[in-house]
C-alpha cells in the first residue's frame, strides 16, 4: 500500500507550485497516493475557518503532509474575533503535535552571487535551524483591550528538553542555543535545561550560548560558525528567515516541522507571494526542495530525496534562473530544468 499523503496548496502562488513538486516526486519513483484539501483562505472563503476538522483528521491520519503556502491581504483583519490564514497553521501544527521546525541553509554555489554577502562569507555554509513550534508568546494567553494587549510568554521544562534533544541528535559537533537570558525568565529557563540536557545525554557534543540579538549579527558577519542553532518559537521565526538570505532568495528554502510519532508537514519558508500569484511567475523550487526533505524525513526514501535536491543543484549550475534569482524563468520552464536533470 502506498503512502499517503496530504496536499494543502493554500492560497497565493500554492495552487502553482505544489503541483510541480508532485510531477517531481512522480518522475523519480515516489509512488505516493495523494489527497488534496483546501486550507488557509480558501479553507476560509469555502468554510469559514482556515483548518476543518475534517482537514486536521484526514491530515492525522495520513503518512506525511505537504503545504505550499497560506495568507494574503485579503484576509488581512485587526479584528481578534475574524479568522486568519495563519491561524490554520498554528492550529495544524498544535494538531498534530508538531513541536520540531527544520530549516536548512545551505547556499548553492551556483547562486552564490544571488547571495547579498560576499562569497566569501557564504562559501561552504551548512546549518540547521532547529526551532522550537509549539511553546511561546505565539500560544501564550493573549488579552486586548482598547488601550493595552498583552501577549503570555510560557514554556515548560518538558518542551525545552525534547526539542533540546532534536537538536543534539542532528548535531555533528556544536549546538548554539539562543536565548535573551539577560532579560526574560523563561530564557534562564531555557538554557538551565538545554544545559542539562547538554550534560546528561550529550556530553560529546559542543554546546555554546547565545543572546539572539548577538546570534543575529553573528549570522550576517561569520554564517560559517554554526552548524545547529536551537532556539524558541519566535527567535527561530525571526532568525530562520534571516538566515534564509544567505543563500540569495527565500524562495530556494524548504523546512520540515516533525513530531512524534506524528505525520510530518513539510513547506517552503517563503510566503504566499500574492502580488504575483496567477502569472505563472513562481520559484518552485523551495517547495520541490520541501517535497525532498518529506521523501527524506517523513517516508525514509533517502535515494529519490537525494536524486530531487541533486537534480535542482544541476539545474541551477546549468544556469536555471528564476525571477527572483535574476533570470526569467517561469515556474513551467524551471520544474522542467529540474525534471531533465533527474
Amino acid at each position: 500500500m502506498s503512502p499517503r499523503i496530504v496536499l494543502l496548496p493554500g492560497d497565493g502562488i500554492g495552487p502553482e507550485i505544489i503541483g510541480p513538486a508532485v510531477k517531481v516526486m512522480n518522475a523519480v519513483g515516489a509512488e505516493l497516493d495523494y489527497e488534496e484539501r483546501l486550507f488557509g483562505g480558501a479553507s476560509i472563503d469555502a468554510y469559514g475557518t482556515a483548518l476543518t476538522d475534517e482537514t486536521l483528521d484526514a491530515c492525522r491520519q495520513a503518512d506525511a503532509v505537504l503545504l505550499a503556502a497560506v495568507g494574503g491581504p485579503r484576509w488581512d483583519t485587526t479584528d481578534p474575533d475574524k479568522p486568519r490564514p495563519e491561524q490554520g497553521l498554528l492550529g495544524l501544527r498544535k494538531g498534530l503535535g508538531l513541536f520540531a521546525n527544520l530549516r536548512p541553509v545551505k547556499p548553492i554555489p551556483a547562486l552564490y552571487d544571488s547571495s547579498p554577502l560576499k562569497r566569501e562569507l557564504i562559501d561552504r555554509t551548512n546549518l540547521l535551524v532547529v526551532r522550537e513550534l509549539t511553546g511561546g508568546i505565539y500560544f501564550g494567553e493573549k488579552t486586548r483591550t482598547r488601550d493595552r494587549a498583552s501577549d503570555d510568554c510560557v514554556y515548560t521544562r518538558s518542551e525545552i528538553e525534547r526539542i533540546a534533544q532534536v537538536a543534539f541528535r542532528t548535531a555533528r559537533s556544536r549546538v548554539t542555543s539562543v536565548d535573551k537570558a539577560n532579560v526574560l525568565e523563561t530564557s534562564r529557563l531555557w538554557r538551565e535545561v538545554v544545559r542539562e540536557v547538554h550534560g546528561r545525554e550529550f556530553p560529546n557534543i559542543e554546546l555554546e550560548h547565545l543572546l539572539v540579538d548577538n546570534a543575529a549579527m553573528k549570522l550576517i558577519a561569520a554564517p560559517r560558525h554554526f552548524e545547529v542553532i536551537l532556539t524558541e518559537n519566535m527567535f527561530g521565526d525571526i532568525l530562520s528567515d534571516e538566515a534564509a538570505m544567505l543563500t540569495g532568495s527565500i524562495g530556494m528554502l524548504p523546512s520540515a516541522s516533525l513530531g512524534d510519532g506524528q505525520p510530518g508537514l513539510f513547506e517552503p519558508v517563503h510566503g504566499s507571494a500574492p502580488d504575483i500569484a496567477g502569472t505563472g511567475q513562481a520559484n518552485p523550487l523551495a517547495m520541490i526542495l520541501s517535497a525532498a526533505m518529506m521523501l527524506r524525513h517523513g517516508l525514509g526514501m533517502e535515494t529519490q530525496a537525494a536524486a530531487v535536491e541533486s537534480a535542482v543543484e544541476r539545474a541551477l549550475a546549468a544556469g536555471l534562473r528564476t525571477r527572483d534569482l535574476g533570470g526569467t524563468a517561469n515556474t513551467k520552464q524551471a520544474t522542467q530544468a529540474v525534471l531533465k536533470h533527474l
